[in-house]
């Protein structure tokens, strides 16, 4: 059984981002990048399918610019054993990702596509149900366990109301959330190792998917500054407060 697992190339989550001066977006010059958290720890679950025998083979793709290679490098490190770059210098929405997977799933038919449940940059939180919608696939998303066997998937999913267990007929997609498992710590035998293997580049054309942006972002603002707080004497200066002055009840 393939592994499809999409890796997003996103500013390194200990970077404090910073917005351009006339608004138009994030600053990324000069700043590190890395892959999404989410991600990595699909790509470590894939991995260790594969280390059960369950998996025969692990596929890391990301969609994005020529950079985006080192983001598949280090998933090759991790231990996927080729990777598909779809090159595109657009600023990708995650419909138009989830085309161009939809596109790569018909094309490599893998049992169980494994994606992190959202971007730290964007935070969208949509591309793996569109992918489950387009391809037409049972989907089981903020999995916090996953286990696969006899033709399904058995996903332990993360509600409000606690834990939800599904089962879905594979081929399926999954979202990951963050106590799914701990990303191993990546060896430099295994980046050495990563540069020997696969990487293809395909362009949007290739896999006849159209990338162009129905969304316009109009501005970008940082957030308000918190005010300091304030000490106050007793209970009923603080009620008065919060009724008040920060409406708050």
């Amino acid at each position: 059984m393939k592994v499809l697992v999409p890796v997003k190339r996103v500013v390194d989550y200990n970077v404090k981002v910073r917005v351009k001066s006339d608004g138009t977006g994030v600053d990324i010059a000069n700043v590190k990048m890395s892959m999404n958290p989410f991600d990595e720890i699909a790509v470590e679950e894939a991995v260790r399918l594969k280390e059960k025998g369950v998996a025969t083979e692990v596929i890391a793709v990301s969609c994005g610019v020529t950079q985006c290679q080192e983001t598949l490098r280090t998933a090759m490190a991790i231990g996927a054993d080729r990777a598909i770059l779809v090159e595109s210098t657009d600023e990708l929405q995650p419909l138009a990702v989830a085309k161009l997977l939809k596109a790569l799933v018909d094309k490599e038919q893998p049992g169980l596509v494994i994606l992190g449940k959202q971007a730290i940059d964007d935070d969208c939180n949509q591309t793996g149900q569109m992918l489950a919608a387009l391809a037409d696939l049972p989907q089981g998303t903020f999995a916090s366990k996953v286990e696969v066997a006899d033709g399904f998937a058995s996903v332990t999913r993360e509600v409000d109301g606690g834990l939800e267990t599904v089962k879905l007929k594979l081929p399926a997609i999954v979202t990951t959330d963050l106590r799914l498992n701990e990303p191993r710590y990546v060896t430099l035998p295994n980046i050495m190792k990563a540069k020997k293997k696969t990487l293809d580049v395909v362009k949007p054309s290739d896999l006849g998917v159209d990338v162009a942006s129905k969304i316009k972002t109009l501005k970008v603002a940082e957030p308000p500054k918190r005010g300091a707080g304030i000490k106050v004497p007793d209970v009923a200066t603080l009620v008065d407060k919060l009724k008040n002055v920060s409406k708050v009840i």
